[in-house]
């Protein structure tokens, strides 16, 4: 190669001229020199614009990802809903169940009483007796709560006949009874006074005005409540406002009711004579101090008791 040198001439607007000699070796490393820096700003360049393209594509991702486990989240959230709505159903079910088996345990008892004391046909009247049932089988496809439903539905059956046979008993009963001595006609309390008339009032709680379906009979906690009339006890425990509670059927459709009581001496299907200690006075379920709310109805219609009691 040629050791040949070139000039580069600065020319101000005023001033000398000035002149740089560069060799031609110095000229071909400097060009040299340029060309690899920018194959390699290229190359940078290059670089940057794929990692960026990259961490565009794993911030897609990224919220794809992220929107899949929001989706996840949401359609777990609905499937746990649905179950927990399934089960919040299944327990209603159970407990209505529940109290339908425990009715009829109640009008069983009741049945075989009246029928042992009416000395009616036990054949005829056997409350022991299951009802026969059939249908085709169920398939292992068949949910929990369509068997429930069918449970019900076998348990309303059987209430509906036994209230049937119980109808025909109470009918039979009460040619045998006058309607004088089925009559609700007693103190259903020793001693005590009455606080609350039957009909509208404002309620002691809330202070609206609010019908009162019994009459309330102040007295001491403890005092015997009495049954009005002689009859059958067909109700004796909880309920739901009216806490410890009585229900005897007097026949000719009288029915009484002795509430709020804070114990109880009898039992469903018991017979009570005119008087006789049903439970004593209490404040249970909703209640502001020792009372008794005392009832009575007539063929399933509310009946003023302050007609029944006696004067003076």
């Amino acid at each position: 190669m040629n050791n040949r040198r070139f000039s580069l001439m600065l020319v101000p607007e005023q001033g000398r001229v000035r002149s740089l000699r560069i060799s031609s070796a110095t000229l071909v490393v400097s060009s040299f020199i340029m060309f690899c820096f920018l194959a390699v700003s290229v190359w940078g360049g290059w670089q940057f614009y794929q990692a960026e393209q990259k961490v565009r594509q794993i911030d897609a991702l990224q919220n794809q990802i992220q929107m899949a486990q929001s989706r996840h989240a949401e359609q777990a959230g609905e499937l746990q809903a649905r179950i927990d709505a399934d089960r919040r159903q299944m327990a209603v079910y159970a407990r209505s169940v529940g109290a339908i088996q425990a009715r009829l345990a109640r009008l069983d008892a009741l049945g075989s009483k009246l029928v042992d004391k009416a000395s009616l046909d036990s054949a005829e009247f056997n409350f022991g007796l299951q009802p026969a049932f059939g249908g085709p089988r169920l398939t292992s496809s068949d949910v929990a709560l369509d068997s429930l439903d069918l449970s019900i539905d076998r348990l309303d059956a059987r209430l509906a006949d036994l209230d049937v046979q119980l109808a025909a008993v109470d009918y039979l009963m009460e040619q045998k009874r006058e309607e004088t001595s089925a009559r609700p006609h007693a103190w259903p309390s020793e001693h005590g006074w009455l606080s609350s008339n039957y009909g509208r009032r404002a309620d002691p709680f809330t202070g609206e005005q609010a019908r009162h379906n019994g009459v309330d009979i102040a007295n001491r906690f403890g005092a015997p409540v009495l049954a009005a009339s002689r009859g059958i006890v067909t109700f004796a425990g909880k309920m739901p406002d009216f806490g410890h509670m009585v229900e005897v059927d007097h026949g000719y459709g009288y029915i009484t009711r002795y509430g709020h009581m804070s114990s109880i001496s009898v039992h469903v299907g018991d017979e009570v004579a005119d008087s006789q200690m049903i439970g004593r006075i209490g404040s249970s379920g909703r209640s502001t101090g020792p009372h008794l709310h005392y009832e009575v109805h007539r063929f399933g219609q509310h009946l003023n008791p302050g007609k029944f009691l006696p004067r003076g």
